[in-house]
């Protein structure tokens, strides 16, 4: 027996027993899976989105810059990046138009990261990709349209 095996072996004997006793516990993990935002994510519209998340109308920004494809040969599997250039931005969202529950994905930026996000995004049709950002406790958007040749949303 090697003895980095041996060495994992004790470490996880170690972590067993904390768990056990009650001093490791996940309560950081559970609560941050708490806090997640049901009713945003279920969301038809923009605007209702925006609502959901504590915003009222966004404004459209030029400091928010989308890349995405112009054509996506494959709905399921859409790559979306969004740089935000809005000072003490705190919060970035992907939401596609079309698609049955609008927010497609959403990103909380510490203070002092740089608010670039890329992620890959599920598309049933062509339709318009918003980057909504929250940045000081307003919301700013900015939309590009890409159109999807084969659907990834149940078509």
């Amino acid at each position: 027996m090697s003895e980095t095996r041996r060495d994992f072996m004790k470490l996880t004997g170690v972590f067993g027993l904390l768990a056990a006793a009650g001093l490791l516990t996940t309560d950081e993990a559970f609560a941050q899976q708490q806090a997640w935002n049901k009713a945003a994510f279920e969301t038809k519209n923009l605007n209702d989105a925006v609502k959901a998340l504590g915003g009222s109308a966004p404004v459209e920004s030029k400091d928010i810059a989308i890349t995405a494809p112009d054509i996506a040969e494959n709905g399921a599997v859409v790559p979306v990046g969004v740089t935000s250039k809005i000072p003490k931005t705190q919060a970035v969202y992907v939401l596609v138009e079309k698609n049955p529950n609008v927010l497609a994905a959403g990103f909380n930026i510490p203070a002092g990261t740089e608010p670039n996000i890329s992620t890959r995004i599920k598309m049933g049709q062509t339709s318009n990709v918003y980057a909504v950002v929250k940045a000081d406790g307003k919301f700013y958007v900015a939309s590009k349209e890409v159109k999807v040749t084969l659907g990834g949303c149940g078509g």
